[in-house]
């Protein structure tokens, strides 16, 4: 499952980020990091994803 996990948040970061923490803060910082730029939201979605 974490390699699925850090597959969608390189693809679809706020997919992984909402699997991983569901649907909260981070989930929004996560979709305006994307609008803004893709790489900052891949980047917060790793390590959402891989945190513990």
């Amino acid at each position: 499952m974490p390699i699925l996990q850090i597959i969608l948040a390189i693809l679809l970061p706020p997919v992984g980020v909402f699997l991983k923490a569901g649907a909260g803060k981070d989930l929004v910082i996560n979709i305006i990091l994307c609008l803004l730029f893709y790489i900052p939201g891949v980047i917060h979605a790793l390590w959402i994803v891989t945190k513990k």
